[in-house]
């Protein structure tokens, strides 16, 4: 089978796990309808991974880094951000104003898509220039922030003080603009510790697919085992 079609494995596995968690954090969540804002873009990356993408390659540190993406947007989903008690634990630690974990799920918002859009240029030659594709990618990731952030004010503007625990700002008036440095930053990082990485990978796998596919066409291609005449 060649390797743009590969055979339901150990990431399938993953993501099943993944909708088992999805399903269990739905289950009795601070807030059904901000679990379901949360979660919601984690429900449209299974529904795309089942009926399109598993047939798709995909490097193992992009697929590793957007399954981590959607833990943290589920447990966000499960307490809110503002109510996470890992990030409760590290705001009393260090004596902080707030709680912290929406900005470690912003700085997510950044570090995994970066290195999906990355990809995404990369396989299908969408940016011809090397020297282009991390400005690309970095502007990719903080169009979407935008956008996210703007989503955050209609909500806001449509729910009012009812979509505080959506919003996570905690006082904070200039969410809007950590939220979209941190996933700046995140993108930026990903770049710089993970792209020779995923370079590897990608070498790694378009050097196998030839091999992959001489193997599934002489399996193909085997003739079938003549039945032989019964002598007795």
């Amino acid at each position: 089978m060649s390797s743009l079609h590969p055979r339901p494995g150990a990431r399938d596995a993953v993501v099943a796990a993944l909708v088992v968690f999805l399903i269990w954090s739905g289950i009795a969540p601070r807030s059904h309808v901000t679990w379901l804002a949360e979660v919601f873009w984690v429900i449209g990356a299974i529904v795309m991974w089942a009926v399109w993408l598993r047939r798709l390659p995909c490097t193992g540190i992009a697929f590793t880094l957007l399954v981590i993406h959607s833990i943290i947007l589920i447990i966000g989903g499960i307490y809110t951000y503002a109510h996470v008690p890992f990030g409760a634990w590290v705001q009393e630690w260090m004596a902080r104003p707030r709680n912290d974990y929406d900005r470690l799920g912003h700085f997510m918002q950044g570090f995994a898509p970066a290195l999906l859009w990355r990809e995404v240029f990369l396989r299908s030659s969408i940016v011809a220039s090397r020297g282009w594709l991390p400005v690309i990618v970095v502007g990719m990731c903080l169009a979407f922030s935008a956008f996210f952030e703007l989503l955050e004010f209609a909500v806001a503007m449509g729910f009012g003080d009812a979509s505080s625990d959506f919003l996570g700002a905690q006082g904070d008036g200039w969410d809007a603009q950590w939220d979209m440095l941190f996933c700046f930053v995140g993108s930026i990082v990903a770049l710089f510790l993970l792209a020779p990485l995923q370079d590897r990978q990608m070498r790694a796998q378009a050097a196998t697919a030839p091999q992959l596919e001489r193997e599934s066409a002489s399996i193909t291609r085997q003739p079938a085992m003549p039945i032989q005449p019964d002598r007795r």
